[in-house]
């Protein structure tokens, strides 16, 4: 089958990623078996890339090409992380479409242990009262009082807020999944005021320039100027506001498991990484040096 014999896809974007990639039986596949449009997207880039690189088809790669691609990618500053996203696309392909056993001699490079980047809530209120947009301040007051990340924040939906209830509706979050988290005093007395001032044919709560929703690299702008502007000399981005959100509530005793909802988290596994940036243990223990 060739790709223009994929049907289209009305009104649907990823229809055109059937139709037009060279690689359209994987981007088919992948929608089918209900991956995000930001993960068949990347799986379809890495694999044409690697393709470019060997200058061979799909079925021709060995293994050694393979290898010989991770090594190209490491000597251009890979991290780990990305080397392990690149790995799970070709996987996909090679081992799950094309039945070809490329990888039993590939091993994933051992994860990076990093320790998430983690505001004080002094420097958090400093960044959001550094900006004078009531736009960007209710954006990042939602992304760390309701621990949100930047690509669930920009699609939030006005009937998604439910104020009475201090309760927000994350509809699509990241595995395609919804969840409940919580709204913030403070979040309530920005949307009280913000919400009056939108249209009332307004669909999502942070409109774009020329898009229905806010993009997330606008997202990410707005708080790089805001951060800026606090003077506060620290290497932080929009998550950092949700690494924060979470380190926060567990220094004030609540359950891991409950933050762990708040998140979205799959795995307990990847909210207790925040166990090892929480200082409430600190308090009473002195230094040495003291």
């Amino acid at each position: 089958m060739k790709k223009s014999d994929f049907p289209a896809l009305p009104g649907r974007p990823l229809g055109n990623l059937i139709n037009n990639h060279p690689l359209a039986n994987l981007a088919q596949e992948l929608i089918i078996r209900g991956f995000s449009k930001r993960t068949i997207k990347s799986y379809l880039s890495h694999n044409q890339r690697f393709l470019d690189f060997v200058g061979k088809s799909a079925r021709e790669v060995s293994s050694q090409d393979i290898k010989n691609y991770l090594l190209y990618l490491k000597s251009q500053n890979y991290s780990n992380t990305s080397l392990n996203s690149v790995i799970s696309a070709l996987k996909f392909y090679y081992s799950q479409l094309l039945h070809r056993k490329l990888f039993f001699v590939i091993k994933r490079p051992k994860k990076e242990k990093f320790l998430p980047m983690v505001l004080s809530k002094l420097e958090i209120v400093k960044i959001i009262n550094s900006s004078s947009n009531l736009k960007h301040k209710t954006l990042m007051s939602l992304l760390y009082g309701s621990g949100l990340r930047v690509s669930e924040v920009v699609k939030i939906k006005i009937s998604h807020l439910d104020l009475a209830t201090k309760s927000l509706l994350v509809k699509d979050g990241k595995g395609n999944k919804d969840r409940y988290t919580l709204l913030s005093g403070q979040s309530i007395k920005l949307l009280e005021i913000y919400l009056k001032k939108l249209p009332s044919a307004q669909i999502y709560l942070l409109a774009g320039m020329s898009s229905p929703h806010l993009s997330q690299r606008s997202a990410q702008k707005i708080f790089d100027k805001a951060l800026d502007k606090s003077g506060i000399k620290k290497e932080a981005t929009c998550h950092s506001l949700r690494h924060s959100f979470a380190t926060h509530l567990l220094e004030q005793g609540v359950d891991i498991r409950h933050i762990q909802k708040l998140l979205g988290h799959q795995s307990i596994k990847t909210t207790e990484k925040y166990t090892q940036v929480a200082r409430d243990f600190w308090q009473g223990i002195k230094s040495p040096l003291d």
